[in-house]
């Protein structure tokens, strides 16, 4: 892995804390990795359902950097938890659809064949975040989400979908691509197809009360940087 070539405006040492919600787990983790190599600064990042994350930065909880959903951190820039104009975009993530390993892969090549292995899933699972939120609206969308309402399984917040999928509790999951090439246990069937696709960009804020804008703006200023693609790609996400 490459690591940052620019100094991190930071003593080493420091540890800046940090929130994502679960989707940016992984590659933040890589990222923060290769950044505290070279610079000796650390990243205490804590990963929870998005929800959750947003609703703890609310109530005052103080953090360096707060990674969520870009709508999510707009939300928190708005009511003045995150620095003004303090917004670096930095993944695109895209959902994928999985079964069971062993399992036979429906076919998920168009909007239509998508409908149809929805309507013929025992039960179906996606998350509580953006793209689960947009799968409700396209199942709205299409007068299907009366007729699938029974067979729908809530994942809880900062449960993988793929989790459920793998313990057969599920036979039809759709979560972000990151969340599942992690996930043991799973058949990845695809991304949803282009008609579709539900694209979430992450992005990251300053804490309004960090004390630490400097070396905040410095490792986001990595994270955006291309050194980070080779990352953001391997863990199933496209640089922002």
């Amino acid at each position: 892995m490459q690591t940052p070539a620019f100094p991190s405006h930071a003593p080493a040492g420091l540890t800046l804390k940090a929130i994502s919600s679960m989707a940016t787990r992984q590659v933040l983790t890589e990222l923060a990795k290769a950044y505290e190599a070279a610079t000796g600064v650390h990243l205490a990042l804590e990963s929870v359902g998005g929800v959750d994350a947003a609703k703890r930065v609310q109530a005052g909880e103080v953090f360096d950097i707060v990674f969520l959903a870009s709508d999510a951190i707009d939300k928190l820039l708005a009511a003045g938890h995150l620095a003004a104009g303090s917004r670096v975009d930095l993944v695109h993530s895209g959902v994928a659809v999985a079964v069971k390993e062993g399992a036979a892969a429906p076919d998920i090549s168009s909007e239509a064949a998508v409908r149809a292995a929805v309507l013929a899933a025992p039960t179906l699972s996606y998350s509580t975040g953006p793209s689960g939120v947009a799968l409700a609206k396209l199942f709205e969308r299409w007068g299907i989400a009366d007729e699938i309402q029974s067979r729908i399984v809530q994942a809880p917040p900062g449960v993988p979908v793929g989790t459920l999928v793998a313990r057969g509790e599920v036979a039809l999951g759709f979560q972000q691509l990151s969340e599942l090439i992690h996930v043991n246990g799973i058949r990845i069937v695809g991304p949803l197809p282009a008609e579709i696709q539900i694209t979430t960009t992450f992005s990251a804020g300053l804490g309004a009360h960090s004390s630490r804008a400097d070396a905040v703006r410095a490792l986001l200023d990595y994270m955006a940087s291309p050194q980070a693609h080779a990352a953001k790609l391997r863990q199933g996400m496209e640089p922002a």
